[in-house]
């Protein structure tokens, strides 16, 4: 794909497509982001940034928004705002793509009880799940049901002995309900 500035010249065609991922609660606080180009957004500006994409974005009906140089797009669900960055030419389709595989990665993972408390309990398989979606900035995969394969942790493979307490009444309960189904 090659895209061209405003003058009419040609940007450079590139695989680093999105700047940065982010999910945020209700108040605009961080849950969880990746931001892939450091010369874009700083380690410093990155708060600041997620501050004001939530004020901008969290009574507004759209799904894309421009800001500071960057394509916005975002979706929202319950009590998290969901969100990916590209580069202000970059195309919106390819990154409402990435939105659309970050979410619904996240809802099969969280069991579509995708909220806030629930995802917290779960951060270290959807930590997985952002990582698999994407790699400094270059997308790797777009199928949810592939990427929560890889991303979810499978506590049945982990031994009992190395199991935490959760894991494993967890576990009992998932084999009481399947045998009470059948």
């Amino acid at each position: 794909m090659v895209h061209t500035t405003m003058e009419g010249g040609l940007f450079e065609p590139t695989l680093y497509l999105v700047k940065g991922m982010c999910i945020l609660d209700n108040d605009g606080n961080r849950i969880l982001a990746k931001y892939y180009d450091k010369d874009v957004l700083p380690p410093k500006e990155q708060k600041a940034f997620e501050k004001n994409l939530f004020n901008k974005t969290h009574r507004a009906n759209a799904e894309i928004i421009m800001l500071d140089g960057l394509t916005c797009v975002y979706k929202s669900n319950v009590d998290l705002f969901f969100y990916v960055m590209g580069s202000s030419h970059e195309n919106e389709l390819i990154l409402q793509s990435v939105l659309n595989t970050l979410y619904e990665s996240v809802s099969i993972l969280l069991r579509r009880n995708v909220e806030r408390r629930v995802l917290l309990d779960n951060l270290d398989s959807v930590m997985l799940a952002f990582d698999e979606i994407c790699d400094g900035g270059v997308i790797l995969d777009s199928d949810p049901t592939s990427i929560v394969g890889r991303a979810a942790l499978r506590t049945e493979d982990v031994p009992l002995g190395e199991q935490t307490v959760v894991q494993v009444l967890q576990s009992a309960k998932e084999q009481l309900k399947w045998s009470l189904l059948k």
